[in-house]
C-alpha cells in the first residue's frame, strides 16, 4: 500500500505550516499525521541539512508518496531541489508538487519539468550576475569607492601603530580608537606583512 507523506516547511517562526496541511488535504491527499512533517527553517539550507527533512528521509521507502505544495519548500536553490529530487527517486519515492498541477517529478514530464525549472533558474542567476557586474563597472567609471567603509582613516591607522610600537596592547589600542581589536590586529599584521 502507498504511503503518503507531507513536507511543509516555513522560513520563520511567524509563520505557520497550516495552510500547506490543509492545500495538500483539500487537493485529496490522504496523509496520517504522523507522516506529516513541517519544520521552520530557511529554505536556503540544503534539504539534506534540515533536520526535520532528514526524519523524514528516515521514514521514506520505495513506492512512498512526497506532497510538497510548492517547489520552494524543498529548497530555494534549483541544483538543491534537482539533487533533493533525484535522492528522492533513488529510493523509489515520488515527489508531487501541488504548485505544478500535482505532477510526480520523479516521472519523466516531472523531469522535463525540473530541467525546465532549473534552466530558468540558472538563466536567471546568470542575468543577476550580468547586471551586478554592468553596475559595479558603472559605479567604478564614476568614481565611486566600492566595498564596505574603512574602519580607521590613514591617520588613526598611524596612530595605532605608534601606540602598539610604544608597547599599548591591542585592546587598549582599539579602546582609544574606538574599534575593534580585529582591526587593529588588521592594521598591525598588514605593516607586517
Amino acid at each position: 500500500m502507498t504511503r503518503v507523506f507531507a513536507y511543509c516547511r516555513v522560513s520563520t517562526s511567524g509563520q505557520t505550516t497550516d495552510n500547506q496541511i490543509q492545500e495538500i488535504a483539500a487537493a485529496g491527499f490522504n496523509v496520517l499525521q504522523t507522516r506529516a512533517i513541517a519544520e521552520t527553517i530557511s529554505g536556503s539550507i540544503a534539504a539534506c541539512e534540515r533536520p526535520g527533512f532528514k526524519k523524514l528521509m528516515e521514514k521514506l521507502e520505495a513506492g512512498d508518496v512526497l506532497v510538497v505544495t510548492k517547489l520552494d519548500r524543498l529548497g530555494r536553490n534549483a541544483m538543491d531541489v534537482r539533487q533533493t529530487v533525484e535522492a528522492l527517486a533513488d529510493l523509489g519515492v515520488k515527489v508531487h508538487c501541488m504548485a505544478l498541477g500535482g505532477v510526480d517529478l520523479t516521472s519523466p514530464a516531472g523531469k522535463m519539468t525540473m530541467a525546465v525549472i532549473s534552466a530558468v533558474a540558472e538563466f536567471e542567476r546568470d542575468l543577476l550576475i550580468e547586471r551586478t557586474q554592468a553596475g559595479l563597472a558603472r559605479a567604478k567609471s564614476e568614481g565611486k569607492v566600492l566595498g564596505r567603509p574603512r574602519a580607521l582613516s590613514d591617520a588613526q591607522e598611524a596612530e595605532a601603530l605608534q601606540r602598539l610600537d610604544d608597547g599599548e596592547a591591542v585592546a587598549a589600542v582599539a579602546r582609544a580608537l574606538k574599534t575593534s581589536r580585529a582591526t587593529v590586529m588588521r592594521v598591525r599584521d598588514a605593516q607586517v606583512a
